[in-house]
């Protein structure tokens, strides 16, 4: 009997460890999650804009950590939509991330009709930058405060154009918002990313546009710019010289928006590939170089735990679901 017992241990021993073999890294026990292949972050909109730009320090920062590749893979279109749909669709098993923000990650959920995914498609991982949006105006605009934007919109009756990072995006929000409370008309044209819609605004093609300050700014310090107000309520410490648009005209005063970025992952995405995530993301964040890269790009680090940085996202959802049913504002995603 004893024989035969220890002959069905040995065979059950020997069924088992196969499997054990074949199950992820993420199941066992041995410690923190590691990658053990090359890391694809996909930003949702085309290179040089804040997104694009965030991406690629974090991307810097893991391949040093991890001594695995991490490259940058820009799908824009849709608002973001496209590249974040990318994310929801792929193997939840680490080495696909979405460097996310306010758009496809709060504003879309409403602001679209036929939306491909939903707020519990993507697990939250943390925060990464904050920032205004400001508005930015091309040199040949006659305006150098907001008052004197408004009533030179008025004067032009619909006949100029503002760009745009693409549609559903903070800064076409922002500007549809603005035009809303000042009762102006001005054309909308989305780009795909901050790059394109800075290099035709700079060039004249566009008039204006609600840009987040991050990658702005340094167009604005070289002269190619100018900057009018800050989308949100308080004062930038690193742009002092700004005012924010609520505080410049009545009608303007529930004007108050800013944006965020962050990074999410599949939802079904195991906990230690999320934890891990998390702590080499709070290192990050908590770099004196980070914190000093941001603030040339008049940002703050947004370091959160993942139910932190969860409670913050649903409720960016519930803030822009008001503005935009109040708005009226419906699209669709093509």
């Amino acid at each position: 009997m004893k024989r035969l017992l220890s002959r069905r241990a040995a065979l059950a021993t020997a069924t088992i460890l196969p499997v054990a073999n074949l199950l992820p890294r993420t199941a066992a026990a041995d410690g923190p999650w590691k990658p053990t292949q090359g890391i694809r972050i996909v930003v949702p909109a085309a290179p040089g804009g804040t997104t694009d730009i965030v991406a690629r320090l974090l991307a810097a920062f893991l391949q040093q950590a991890w001594g695995q590749s991490c490259v940058v893979d820009n799908k824009s279109g849709a608002g973001g939509v496209i590249g974040s749909n990318e994310v929801v669709k792929a193997a939840p098993d680490g080495y696909t991330a979405l460097m996310g923000n306010i758009g496809p990650q709060s504003i879309a959920y409403s602001l679209y009709r036929n939306m491909p995914y939903g707020p519990k498609s993507l697990a939250p991982v943390s925060g990464v930058i904050t920032a205004p949006n400001v508005l930015v105006v091309h040199p040949s605009v006659p305006a150098k405060t907001v008052p004197e934007f408004v009533a030179w919109l008025k004067a032009q009756n619909g006949k100029v154009s503002y760009a745009s990072s693409g549609t559903g995006q903070s800064p076409h929000l922002s500007a549809a918002w603005f035009l809303q409370l000042t009762g102006t008309k001005a054309e909308h044209i989305p780009y795909r990313g901050a790059a394109p819609a800075l290099q035709d605004l700079t060039a004249g093609v566009t008039q204006f546009f609600f840009d987040n300050l991050t990658t702005s700014i340094e167009f604005v310090r070289a002269g190619k710019l100018r900057a009018l107000g800050l989308t949100s309520a308080e004062r930038n410490p690193l742009t002092p010289e700004l005012v924010p648009i609520c505080e410049t005209m009545p009608e303007l005063k529930p004007f108050d928006v800013s944006t965020w970025f962050g990074v999410f992952l599949p939802a079904a995405t195991p906990g230690p590939v999320i934890a891990a995530f998390n702590g080499q993301m709070k290192s990050w964040l908590d770099d004196p170089k980070t914190r000093e890269r941001f603030t040339q790009m008049a940002g703050f680090p947004a370091y959160g735990t993942p139910a932190e940085f969860d409670k913050f996202v649903t409720s960016q959802i519930a803030l822009w679901k008001g503005v935009i049913d109040k708005e009226g504002l419906q699209l669709d995603v093509n």
